[in-house]
């Protein structure tokens, strides 16, 4: 279990001018620091894959993601410096991106599935096929996704706990994150068990089902989400990006807008609207991804 031994991620102070306006304290846990590529909440989400594969002696991991995909691109990291074959199948047709260039120059062999193929990867045979192809290799869903990721990420919660002291905190009172899947927030659920509530700042579409999975991995309590998606997965507008700016001018801590960006902007309006009383502490979790910034900057 050493080998897959889960770096410390720093817990930094929070320092903002609409967090200090509203007497609110924040820290942020830094998982975009563990590692410059097996990078943010991916380690977390793969760690139990990466133990289910040596222990059962699989020569190789194979996943899904986009052409951006922060989980393919620590996927692929974790093949190489692990020694595991690495295939990753892709939403969409080719395309040359800096992701995909350096999942290539990390040893995945890529297969794309056009968009109604991967569509299918919900369906019960969709793995059929990719297993017929790679015998013995241990298959992870999408985005890390499921129980094995949201036991990895339950462990963030120890994480954060081990360092409060140098924040001069004894306690928090409440989680802040960006959710996708939602297994990170499941993780932190699950930690938890009702000691401090959890807010998930959506950057999905309700309609994609986060609060059937999260119900399923970790119950239907302990958590509130909150729509942060501003109108669909991936999309940025310019109040975003200047929201953005502003903000690492004020921390110097580097956000992307897919997933932390709009958290923390969504957090910025439940504060400016009075959701959390004065004396608050609040921790926001930084889940990382800032190689997929190459995609739109």
């Amino acid at each position: 279990m050493f080998e897959f031994s889960l770096p410390q991620a720093p817990l930094q102070r929070l320092d903002l001018p609409w967090l200090r306006r509203a007497g609110i304290e924040g820290g942020i846990l830094r998982l975009d620091l563990i590692d410059p590529l097996i990078s943010g909440n991916k380690w977390f989400k793969l760690r139990h894959h990466l133990l289910a594969a040596r222990q059962a002696g699989s020569p190789g991991l194979i996943s899904l993601g986009g052409n951006h995909s922060n989980h393919l691109h620590a996927l692929a990291a974790a093949g190489q410096r692990f020694g595991f074959a690495t295939a990753g199948l892709l939403r969409g047709h080719p395309q040359d991106t800096p992701t995909v260039r350096d999942l290539q120059g990390l040893g995945m062999e890529l297969h794309w599935l056009g968009f109604g193929g991967y569509r299918a990867r919900h369906q019960p045979e969709f793995w059929s096929p990719w297993q017929a192809r790679y015998p013995g290799w241990h298959c992870i869903p999408e985005g890390g996704g499921g129980p094995a990721g949201a036991q990895g990420c339950a462990q963030i919660v120890a994480q954060c706990q081990a360092q409060l002291a140098t924040l001069g905190w004894a306690d928090y009172d409440a989680w802040w994150l960006a959710v996708g899947t939602g297994t990170t927030l499941a993780g932190l659920v699950l930690a938890e068990a009702g000691a401090h509530p959890v807010h998930g700042a959506l950057a999905v579409p309700l309609d994609h089902g986060v609060p059937a999975l999260v119900a399923a991995l970790a119950g239907e309590s302990g958590y509130v989400l909150h729509d942060a998606s501003r109108g669909g997965f991936a999309h940025i507008d310019a109040t975003l990006q200047a929201f953005i700016d502003e903000t690492e001018r004020h921390t110097a801590i580097p956000l992307e807008a897919l997933y932390t960006g709009k958290a923390l902007m969504a957090l910025r309006d439940q504060v400016e609207a009075g959701r959390f009383a004065p004396g608050t502490r609040l921790v926001v979790l930084h889940t990382g991804g800032l190689q997929g910034r190459r995609g739109y900057l």
